[in-house]
């Protein structure tokens, strides 16, 4: 299917504020959150702020939507098929894509062709688990059953980043809706219009009203309180390193409930000396950090190149990042975006200049665009002469910048390219497949893309962290798995 891609005018997108919970919007009497476009800062509406009371009403009312609606209980075929109706209201409405370009970082362009469609795949997705997943009959002596009955868990409790709105919601809901559970979802107070509209298209497509909630505020009060409900059964987060932290803090100490943690990374491209493609391998490495203004979990912001390419790589990648031109997410043209906010671009220029002081080159990059509608945006940044001391290449900047370290054998490279803390993802190129496999094992990630970098539309392929890159599995057969818990049980035929 051909789909038009064309301006639009950012001032026509109206916006609805408050709480969706059981199908209507609530405002409450909170204090509200000023919500800006990151394109030029201009602020476009604002939303409440829940905090415990609106949490209390939101997982009230999914407990009593699960409760008279049985759709936990329902035919999984029959959820299954309001969910593929969902999938279609997601992939034919207008108004979604415009909430998701005018108030994130996602270009119209990149919203209609890559994060629409891929929601909605989602969604469809985990439709089909529905009917296909369910429990297990153990094997026991002839006069006894034993078997494992898969049950939801309730309530889930799901948190969103601003980076990917649409398509981080669809993470979170499509498992969680098709094993049977209800959802309340807090979506980041930067980008909160969007998932208001899924929402609306939940219920429209019969999922019914209440299981699907969605509350407004900051991570602090709302999303605390959210973690820390009794009622909430699971959370599934995603976002950075230290509030998943504080997310297992507060899950152990209210409540002892499973989390799934999505988290922060500071992944390599581990470029070996030969590769099977060098123009494919620049182009890797430039979409790896630069995609979304390298506001992305998995972005592959450390290059660790042998020494016999690394000059002539990095030469190529700084003649492609000269290209890229900053515009507003409305333009049809656009392809680089906007750091979120002035607080997020503020933290991209601090982390830079602190390179600079401790003995980093600045080899492209390092201030922002003159030019541009008035929103942040951050020339794509090449560093060399690191080290693994600076704070540039120890923490995840999010944003368009790249290190630059050089190894001289495969041990070296390996050890470079396996961060201490985090583990999300890593990319490996080489044409030797031996060697590949052997920086695959060697690197402790949760995801390894040989020979390429970034996800595909292969929703079968879980992804997640290791070590501080999180715990659980997103997308996949796991992501489904965890929105259930499995109950044995044993019976015994001759029972007196």
């Amino acid at each position: 299917m051909t789909v038009l891609i064309r301006d639009f005018d950012p001032e026509a997108v109206a916006v609805t504020s408050g709480h969706y919970i059981g199908s209507r919007y609530v405002h409450g009497n909170e204090a509200a959150l000023a919500v800006a476009r990151p394109s030029d800062g201009q602020v476009y509406g604002h939303v409440p702020e829940a905090g415990q009371a609106g949490v209390d009403a939101a997982v009230a009312e999914a407990e009593r939507a699960l409760a008279s609606s049985g759709w936990a209980h329902r035919p999984p075929r029959e959820r299954a098929r309001a969910m593929y109706r969902w999938a279609e209201l997601i992939d034919s409405d207008e108004q979604l894509a415009l909430l998701e370009c005018v108030g994130s970082t996602r270009p119209i362009g990149q919203a209609l062709v890559q994060d629409i469609p891929f929601t909605a795949e989602a969604i469809r997705f985990f439709a089909e688990y529905a009917d296909k997943a369910g429990g297990d009959v153990a094997a026991t002596r002839s006069d006894a059953l034993g078997f494992v009955a898969a049950e939801p868990y309730g309530v889930i409790g799901a948190i969103t980043p601003w980076n990917f709105p649409l398509s981080m919601a669809s993470w979170k809901c499509g498992p969680a809706l098709a094993a049977g559970n209800a959802v309340v979802l807090k979506p980041s107070e930067l980008t909160p219009f969007s998932t208001l509209r899924l929402a609306e298209l939940a219920v429209e497509a019969g999922i019914p009203a209440g299981v699907f909630n969605v509350v407004q505020g900051t991570g602090a009060d709302t999303g605390a309180a959210l973690v820390r409900h009794p009622g909430i059964g699971k959370i599934s987060f995603t976002g950075s390193s230290a509030t998943g932290q504080q997310i297992m803090a507060d899950a152990g100490r209210h409540g002892v409930k499973p989390v799934t943690l999505e988290l922060g990374g500071k992944s390599p491209q581990l470029v070996f000396d030969e590769v099977p493609d060098f123009e494919h391998v620049a182009q890797c490495i430039v979409r790896g950090f630069t995609a979304n203004g390298g506001q992305a979990c998995i972005s592959g912001s450390r290059l660790v190149a042998h020494e016999a390419i690394a000059q002539p790589l990095v030469e190529r990648v700084v003649e492609i990042i000269a290209g890229l031109r900053p515009g507003p997410t409305w333009s049809a043209a656009t392809e680089y975006c906007p750091a979120i906010g002035p607080a997020q671009a503020d933290k991209i220029d601090r982390l830079v200049a602190s390179a600079r002081d401790d003995g980093a080159d600045i080899v492209a990059g390092g201030e922002f665009f003159d030019e541009g509608p008035g929103g942040a945006f951050y020339r794509p940044t090449v560093l060399a002469n690191v080290d693994d001391e600076m704070a540039v290449v120890r923490e995840e900047v999010f944003g368009p910048v790249l290190t630059v370290q050089t190894f001289a054998d495969e041990a070296e490279g390996i050890a470079l390219a396996d961060h201490p803390h985090y583990g999300l993802a890593a990319g490996i190129h080489t044409r030797d497949v031996g060697q590949a496999m052997r920086a695959m094992r060697a690197i402790e990630a949760g995801t390894v893309w040989i020979n390429r970098y970034g996800r595909s539309r292969d929703l079968a392929l879980p992804t997640g962290g290791y070590k501080g890159s999180g715990i659980g599995k997103d997308l996949g057969r796991q992501a489904f798995e965890a929105c259930q818990r499995y109950k044995t049980v044993l019976m015994d035929f001759d029972a007196a």
